[in-house]
């Protein structure tokens, strides 16, 4: 069941939130829906280089509150907010309503799977072998302090004729305990030879209840 579940539609209620905070019935969901997507997709176009990791949406009446987790503040935000207020901008012209946006730095992105996966991927597209490129993010998670890491790439990896699957792996990754704390994400490389398909498991350690959370501490 574990390869069959996206991870963190597993643990959704029990140790992940919504990544969308808002209530609608009928028609309205369905139009909130496809106008949280659309926000997403024109976000991940306009902040490709910008190491775009989460976006998160609020909405209150007649407001939109977007806030986006990255690991380049600095390029979102742009010279005295040029390029967030363009952003904002847009945003309105896109919803109809006036919308607030919140930059958020991801501090270890090493821990980060979305950051991973997409700099795996900008490597295989620049041509650096795929087994190099997993054996270094690899290295770099756990020295950052992951409790394990699994990574996989598949497809014709390294120019050959028939596709396939390599991985590569430290520590443990255990994908079917629902209080562990696992980062999950997909990318694609574009390569002369076909797409490349990257996954990574990022296993950051457990979440516990409060209780038993500080008799463990008492313990340690």
């Amino acid at each position: 069941m574990g390869r069959k579940v996206h991870p963190y539609g597993f643990r959704l209620g029990v140790i992940r939130d919504w990544k969308a905070h808002w209530f609608a019935e009928g028609k309205e969901y369905k139009k909130l829906l496809e106008e949280d997507l659309a926000i997403r997709d024109y976000l991940e176009k306009q902040l490709a280089q910008a190491g775009l990791s989460n976006v998160e949406i609020e909405r209150f009446p007649n407001q939109v509150q977007v806030t986006i987790w990255t690991a380049k503040p600095g390029v979102v935000i742009g010279r005295r907010g040029a390029a967030v207020k363009q952003l904002r901008r847009d945003l309105e012209k896109m919803t109809g309503k006036a919308v607030k946006i919140e930059v958020e730095e991801v501090t270890q992105p090493d821990l980060d799977a979305k950051l991973v996966a997409r700099n795996i991927a900008a490597q295989l597209e620049r041509r650096i072998s795929h087994s190099r490129a997993m054996k270094q993010a690899v290295r770099q998670a756990m020295r950052a302090g992951a409790k394990g890491i699994k990574v996989m790439c598949s497809g014709r990896l390294a120019g050959a004729e028939m596709a396939r699957r390599e991985w590569q792996m430290d520590g443990r990754v255990p994908r079917n305990t629902l209080r562990a704390d696992i980062d999950f994400a997909r990318a694609e490389a574009l390569t002369t030879f076909g797409r490349i398909g990257v996954k990574v498991w990022i296993y950051k350690g457990d979440v516990l209840p409060e209780g038993e959370q500080e008799e463990e501490e008492a313990v340690a």
